[in-house]
């Protein structure tokens, strides 16, 4: 076991990944629902729902259902199991109360063993343990924590360990659910190289595909250009992406994040340019947005942001930015900006072939 003295000691930072949050916790919830197949997201409506899957968890992932995908299809996998006589799956709403209450007691927890945590979202936290004498040592406050969180919420997690928030965001994936995978500084490079290059943050599907037709499916295969080469393939984002297939990554465990916007979207039970009732929608977003704002520590914005999803999947986005920025008295003058950005979308000036809209979202953003 490798041993290093604290003055010499390189970082040492865990991330913990709750598996299949909402649904492990819906299944403690309510007992008769363990072991069954669950899917916690948007209302199915027999197939005809708009939305998407927000957590699938294991035995519902067998069936071919997966976080992100939209909710019709999740049925219809869901209805092909039932007709091969396998367990009927269990769709249930989302419920943010609930899971954020877990999501607090887990945070208690990894506070008792590391005095700089940061929560990365609702089921995801970094913390660093670069105090920790040696990996054995790492490994033993890791399984402290795991079982203490299965004791208190009887659910499990993942937890990856490396020299920095890349590289064990990555090792959290590896042995899940419930499991620990560390990855030492001198063992990076082997480990990150036979990955697919869609375990690096920052390559999304159409990157993906694209570098794959090009013939780079490992991340072993990126570290072959240059950076100045991943620029020109890439652009901006090909420098950052030299150095995450490198296993580099600086960024502190911080345990405060600024909150950098406030915004909410919804998707229509069907696709519409009925004015009347896209701005009614849009009323109630935006009163919802601008309550979320009055209730928060921040007394203006710069920015407000609209989002129209077609009903192609195209998205477009429409902001503005304010000199003056809005604070909470001018809620007024928020609705009317908002109306003014959405209303392009509706015609053809942002609508010119006049595509029914799924969805629309608000967003502030420039919050101080």
């Amino acid at each position: 076991m490798i041993e290093f003295s604290r003055h010499k000691m390189n970082r040492i930072i865990a991330h913990l990944d709750m598996d299949a949050f909402f649904a492990s916790v819906e299944e403690v919830t309510t007992p008769s629902f363990k072991g069954k197949p669950i899917v916690v997201g948007s209302d199915p409506n027999d197939g005809k729902g708009r939305g998407v899957v927000s957590t699938a968890n294991y035995k519902a992932r067998v069936y071919g259902i997966k976080s992100a995908m939209p909710i019709s299809i999740a049925w219809r996998l869901s209805q092909e199991a039932k007709k091969q006589s396998k367990e009927e799956v269990i769709f249930l709403p989302v419920d943010f109360s609930l899971y954020g209450k877990v999501s607090k007691s887990v945070l208690q927890t990894i506070k008792k063993y590391s005095n700089n945590v940061e929560q990365a979202s609702i089921d995801e936290f970094y913390f660093d343990l670069s105090f920790t004498s040696s990996f054995r040592a790492v490994e033993d406050v890791c399984q402290k924590i795991k079982q203490e969180i299965k004791e208190k919420e009887k659910i499990t997690c993942s937890i990856g360990i490396g020299p920095n928030k890349l590289v064990s965001k990555i090792a959290a994936g590896i042995k899940k659910p419930d499991g620990i995978f560390l990855v030492r500084d001198l063992d990076v490079k082997n480990f990150l190289n036979p990955l697919s290059i869609r375990e690096l943050p920052g390559i999304g599907p159409k990157t993906g595909e694209f570098l794959n037709k090009k013939g780079i499916n490992k991340i072993g295969d990126l570290i072959k250009f240059s950076k100045e080469e991943l620029k020109e393939v890439l652009g901006k984002n090909g420098e950052s992406i030299y150095y995450k297939a490198r296993g580099i990554d600086d960024s502190p465990v911080l345990e405060y994040h600024q909150v950098k916007s406030i915004g909410e979207q919804t998707t229509f039970s069907k696709n519409t340019l009925e004015p009347i009732f896209i701005h009614s929608a849009l009323k109630r977003l935006s009163d919802s947005v601008f309550k979320s704002f009055e209730r928060s520590a921040f007394t203006t914005f710069g920015t407000i942001t609209i989002t129209a999803r077609f009903f192609d999947f195209e998205t477009k986005t429409s902001s503005k930015s304010f000199k003056m920025a809005i604070d909470k008295s001018n809620k007024k003058k928020f609705e009317l900006e908002i109306l003014k950005l959405l209303l392009p979308f509706l015609d053809k000036r942002s609508n010119p072939k006049r595509k029914p809209i799924r969805l629309i979202g608000v967003r502030i953003e420039k919050l101080i």
